[in-house]
């Protein structure tokens, strides 16, 4: 049947993009166990079964081109490795998935899938204008397009898309199958949502409590301490950096270049130029520009207070002067405006380098790049802070998987780089908004615990807080001893400059407390009643229950069906989440891509 309905194709003209790595995977590669139609370099194996890498690398490149498609800003290193990291996962998942239904002995019939392709369109479908009749959705234009001739390059990836989905209905709907919840269940989770508790609560947080100069630590605890901790001082592989950073700021006579490029845009749009033409050309806001600067309609507030402020002063259906916000400058025309609403459309002109000084910026950037950038000789770095007359900087250490801070500035792509160079080297131009950076990789310490005298300080903090622990158990109990004698909290904690205050009422569900043994310990106290001293890992607190009203059964059995049946709908999403996330547990998987790929990651195409 399937063969017959691919035959029955008829001409009609739409354009649908679909990308589904399930087919690629099953058709192309071989990993689930076939010689594939490419070679057979392997970056890896999930459950023995090999996958393929130049498969891999295709699907990165595609999954990258998409995504490039679908963004106006340029990705970086980090961007490339994400989507690296999304297919792998996505194979890998494939793979295990796969084995899981043929385990099971799960299949589809080709009248499933033709069935589930004419009854149950993807969502992307819907919004396909050829489908549409009236601004909703046409199931007979859809499935009369489904017997087209253009429809027919299409079916193959359907088909494996809808098969994927059926299977994985049939294996997810075995097992949740016997998903039941007891009456009882039932009340404990609808009494976890109506219970009421209102509390006193006095938090004792060492850090907050005890003063930093009653606390003293001797280079000898130092050393005691460390050698005692040593697995609390485990650090992953770590990079050390030093870099270059030539500055991209826009200067005074920047800004004045820019206010006279929107100046001289207004005159045109005033002398009768289309403002949407006007916008179409110059504006930097790429989504407003493409639709002649028009923003629709916003809510006052939500825009930039400067935007907001010209927005609701001007006249309506006026060209406004520049207005200048933390993004440029703006031309702003308001068509309509209602209570705390408006329409109207704009054009942005960012400052950023311009004229001369853009000059003088391209040609040092020329220099930095061909003098200090992808070098393997250290002394670059210096050779091109001296030609620049620009001064050498450091980082902090760079831990493996995290990303280049320089105060409060993050740095794209420098933290993935650290750890694919040679030590020594110096990192292709990295560009941010402020500056053009280079750095050089200095060293890597491997992971594992680094030496006391690298780490002196960490240490001390953690012996100091210790002993901050230490003394703030001594003032809970001082603490309780003041109730003891009939303080209230309140006055207790007020007398010892401690914090104080009552919340709720509140659920278990929705607790205003994040502490789970401070919330347990509330609706475990009658209206009241005071707890102790509670030692928890953020800090100690003492609590008193205000009030605590329980839970209604009898409107619990009026809407006992209906919450049935929405909590086993719960449960089943909750159960196949779970499932899923054991199952690649489970999985054998070896990684290589790092050792495979290092030379050869696919780029933008």
């Amino acid at each position: 049947m399937m063969q017959a309905f691919r035959n029955a194709a008829k001409p009609l003209m739409v354009v649908v993009a679909i990308t589904f790595f399930a087919w690629l995977v099953l058709d192309l590669s071989g990993i689930t166990g076939g010689t594939g139609l490419l070679t057979q370099t392997s970056v890896g194996k999930v459950n023995g079964q090999s996958i393929d890498a130049r498969t891999y690398q295709n699907i990165v490149q595609q999954a990258i081109d998409s995504r490039q498609r679908q963004s106006s800003s340029s990705m970086g290193l980090e961007d490339y490795q994400q989507v690296r990291d999304e297919v792998w996962d996505q194979l890998v998942q494939s793979n295990v998935l796969n084995a899981e239904y043929h385990r099971r002995g799960i299949d589809v019939s080709d009248d499933e899938i033709v069935q589930a392709m004419r009854t149950s369109p993807l969502p992307e479908f819907r919004n396909v204008p050829e489908f549409q009749t009236d601004s909703q959705f046409d199931l007979g234009k859809y499935q009369r397009w489904l017997t087209s001739s253009v429809a027919q390059q299409y079916l193959p990836s359907l088909e494996a898309q809808y098969r994927d989905e059926l299977l994985r209905t049939k294996l997810f709907r075995l097992v949740t199958s016997d998903i039941y919840l007891s009456d009882a269940a039932l009340w404990q989770r609808y009494r976890d949502e109506h219970e009421m508790v209102k509390v006193s609560l006095t938090a004792i947080v060492p850090r907050n409590a005890v003063p930093d100069s009653s606390i003293h630590v001797s280079d000898a605890e130092v050393a005691a301490y460390y050698k005692a901790h040593q697995n609390d001082f485990q650090r992953p592989k770590t990079a050390f950096l030093s870099f270059v950073a030539l500055p991209r700021i826009a200067t005074a006579s920047d800004t004045a270049a820019v206010r006279a490029r929107a100046d001289s845009a207004r005159a045109e749009i005033l002398g009768g130029a289309p403002f949407a033409d006007v916008a179409r050309r110059e504006s930097a806001d790429s989504a407003s520009a493409a639709k002649g600067g028009d923003l629709g309609e916003w809510t006052k507030g939500s825009m930039d207070p400067a935007f907001d402020s010209a927005a609701f002063s001007i006249p309506l259906n006026t060209v406004s002067q520049p207005v200048r916000s933390q993004f440029g400058f703006h031309l702003i025309e308001v068509t309509s405006r209602k209570g705390n609403k408006a329409k109207g459309r704009h054009i942005l002109f960012p400052i950023e380098v311009t004229g001369s000084h853009r000059d003088v910026l391209d040609a040092q950037a020329d220099s930095l790049e061909h003098l200090a950038a992808e070098k393997s000789d250290p002394a670059a770095l210096d050779t091109v802070a001296r030609a620049l007359k620009l001064p050498i900087g450091h980082s902090g250490p760079v831990q493996q998987g995290s990303r280049v801070q320089l105060g409060q500035l993050v740095v794209p792509d420098a933290g993935v780089w650290a750890f694919q160079a040679k030590v020594g080297a110096t990192s292709p131009v990295i560009e941010t908004s402020i500056a053009y950076y280079i750095f050089r990789l200095d060293s890597l310490q491997p992971a594992g615990v680094p030496p006391l005298a690298q780490i002196r300080s960490s240490v001390a903090s953690a012996l100091r807080d210790q002993k901050k622990w230490n003394a703030a158990r001594e003032i809970g109990k001082d603490y309780l001893k003041r109730l003891e004698q009939g303080s209230t909290m309140a006055q207790a904690a007020a007398a010892m400059k401690l914090p104080n205050k009552e919340f709720g009422p509140f659920s278990r569900i929705n607790p205003p407390l994040t502490n789970p043994i401070v919330v347990g310990t509330a609706f475990g106290l009658k209206k009241g009643e005071r707890s102790g001293v509670l030692d928890t890992k953020d800090g100690l607190y003492v609590l008193e229950t205000l009030d605590h009203i329980s839970a209604d059964s009898t409107k619990f059995a009026k809407e006992l069906d209906e919450y049935r049946a929405r909590l086993i709908n719960v449960a089943k999403q909750e159960r196949v989440r779970n499932y899923l996330a054991s199952l690649r547990k489970s999985a054998k998987v070896v990684d290589n891509r790092e050792k495979v790929l290092r030379t050869t990651q696919p780029t933008p195409g």
